[in-house]
């Protein structure tokens, strides 16, 4: 075996978290890719407005958490403290998970931190990060035995052992590969199930969201989805700390009792996002306010897309409180 071959789950954690990992550069996440938090500012109204209802939800506790998790450089916990009015900017306690260093100039109000809290009451969010937890790669062989896939540092991949324990048990559940056609893969998944799990462990009540790119088990891709990203384009998944690494996630394998999974468009919708065009007339009535009014509604398509953005998955797990989009 070749110096440095790894699994695939090792080889990420090592590229996107160790020491001068792609995730530790001082330019962040947004200096390679753009998430909803940074397509448009009406995502991070959306949050807030998803954090009123919450709010409403508990009965308006003293203090109201809300966790950013996944946070980058505290993007999206700033817009949302930002759009908070006095009364709930007052009794909030924002929190932003990130293993990367705190950036200077964050809002001292944000506590920063590298796990997601526990024993709070409010909302956690995690805008795109479980596909960035690392998890290992398996490829069924010539007889359609599934084995671990192992990669080099220049990326180059060969086969390992058959897929035994806790990693068959999860294939054979949320991915099964056994006596899969040769070449096919599925990306084992119970890592980001464990993690997700911690973190709404840590509500004591309220709501936890996950969002991400997503699929669910009639129809997973039939060669997995693991890639890279770099200065805005795809590129070969490289475990060298040149670029982002990501797969999908398996979000029904995530839920927890009494999740729901819907759409982002279906989410951002119910959360007063309309990609609707204004009425004509304003152009002749107030045309600065018909092209703002264009504007906000070209953002609102791009962050409802069905085959962009409003694909993502919103995996919505209530603790300790009835919740539903369309009402509490």
């Amino acid at each position: 075996m070749a110096s440095g071959t790894r699994t695939w789950r090792a080889a990420t954690e090592a590229a996107l978290y160790g020491p001068g990992g792609f995730y530790r550069r001082p330019e962040g996440p947004a200096g390679h890719f753009r998430t909803s938090v940074h397509a448009s500012p009406l995502y991070a109204g959306a949050v807030e407005e998803l954090l009123r209802r919450v709010d409403a939800a508990l009965g308006h506790p003293a203090e109201l958490a809300f966790a950013d998790v996944g946070a980058g450089r505290g993007e999206l916990v700033t817009a949302v403290l930002d759009r908070c009015p006095p009364e709930l900017a007052g009794r909030l306690r924002p929190y932003a998970v990130e293993l990367a260093d705190r950036p200077e100039g964050l809002d001292p109000r944000i506590e920063w931190t590298d796990a997601p809290p526990a024993g709070i009451e409010g909302l956690l969010f995690a805008n795109e990060w479980l596909d960035n937890v690392p998890l290992d790669v398996a490829e069924a062989d010539g007889a359609g035995t599934p084995r671990q896939v192992l990669v080099q540092p220049d990326g180059e991949e060969l086969l390992g052992d058959p897929v035994v324990g806790e990693d068959a048990d999860w294939l054979a559940r949320w991915w099964p590969l056994e006596g899969a056609p040769p070449g096919s893969r599925a990306e084992i998944g119970h890592p980001r199930d464990a993690a997700w799990s911690k973190a709404v462990a840590g509500l004591r009540a309220g709501l936890a969201v996950a969002v991400d790119y997503a699929h669910e088990r009639a129809s997973r891709p039939p060669f997995g989805t693991l890639t890279g990203f770099r200065d805005g384009r795809e590129v070969r998944p490289v475990p060298d700390g040149s670029c982002d690494i990501t797969a999908h996630v398996a979000l029904d394998a995530c839920a927890g009792p009494g999740s729901s999974l819907i759409s982002q468009r279906e989410a951002l919708r119910a959360l007063g996002v309309d990609g609707s065009r204004p009425p004509l007339s304003l152009a002749s009535t107030d045309p600065a306010a018909y092209v703002r009014a264009l504007g906000t509604a070209g953002e609102a398509a791009e962050l409802t897309a069905p085959g962009g953005l409003g694909a993502f998955g919103w995996l919505l797990q209530p603790v300790g409180l009835h919740f539903s989009l369309s009402g509490v």
